[in-house]
């Protein structure tokens, strides 16, 4: 049996009823960023290693997991939020597949090994450290939302050095700093290839982009169809229910419309 502490719950991992996830309102839950990033990545089913940078409770991971039996390694800085993670992959006995790393992703390669992964995913800190007005008072929400223990060139220097030449790197971050996110890429031999935008309706500015990289790949660039996260009505669109709930998720959505 896993111990919770404090605040901690155990939810379903959304439609995957077999799934389970610990999670903390105080500490760390996971968002629908996360839901989408797992969704937009494509991964190796059969071969192949990936890790997961800034991996907060090891959402990705347990998400990615569903689809493939490749090995994951999570990466977080947190103690707290690592020893969350470990405790989730316990939860879902999936030990032989996933392992979590209590670690700087700041010079992570120099450690385990440069060029070793075939994909890289990460949901990093999306605002700089001199937006005070953004900044939550929680220690753990404020590291993970805020650019207090790496930048976003740290991020993309750390993806670029443990992705293998023609490796992908996948990862979700704010609109308002796309330029900055290829431009830094590709000082780092990130070139973007595939970009999705998500809004949270139809008549609003995109909040969220997903983003993939090939290391050393050519400048050849796909903008996919966005994302409505909200019909006019406030529920969730067929098509974010089906990310979130499965095929059935249409049925479900209206009524789960604020979960996440």
């Amino acid at each position: 049996m896993v111990e919770l502490r404090d605040d901690e719950r155990i939810d379903y991992l959304l439609a995957d009823q077999k799934r389970r996830i610990i999670q903390s309102q105080s500490v760390f839950a996971f968002s629908i960023d996360a839901v989408l990033l797992a969704h937009f990545t494509y991964l190796p089913l059969t071969r192949g290693k990936l890790i997961d940078l800034c991996t907060g409770n090891g959402v990705i991971p347990l998400f990615l997991s569903k689809r493939s039996k490749v090995p994951m390694t999570g990466v977080e800085i947190q103690e707290r939020l690592y020893d969350m993670a470990v405790r989730n992959v316990q939860l879902n006995e999936l030990e032989d597949q996933i392992d979590v790393l209590n670690e700087d992703l700041k010079g992570l390669a120099k450690k385990i090994g440069y060029h070793r992964y075939d994909l890289v995913t990460c949901n990093p800190p999306y605002f700089r450290t001199e937006d005070l007005d953004k900044r939550n008072n929680n220690e753990h929400l404020a590291i993970a939302r805020h650019e207090i223990y790496c930048t976003l060139e740290d991020v993309l220097k750390s993806c670029s050095e443990l992705v293998k030449s023609g490796g992908k790197v996948s990862m979700v971050h704010r609109p308002n700093r796309l330029a900055e996110i290829m431009e830094s890429a590709k000082e780092y031999r990130l070139e973007t290839k595939r970009v999705q935008f998500v809004h949270p309706k139809r008549d609003r500015e995109s909040n969220i982009v997903l983003i993939e990289f090939i290391r050393d790949g050519h400048p050849e660039m796909k903008v996919l169809p966005p994302i409505y996260i909200h019909d006019d009505d406030g529920n969730y669109t067929e098509e974010v229910a089906k990310i979130l709930y499965g095929e059935e998720g249409s049925r479900l959505h209206g009524s789960n419309s604020k979960k996440l």
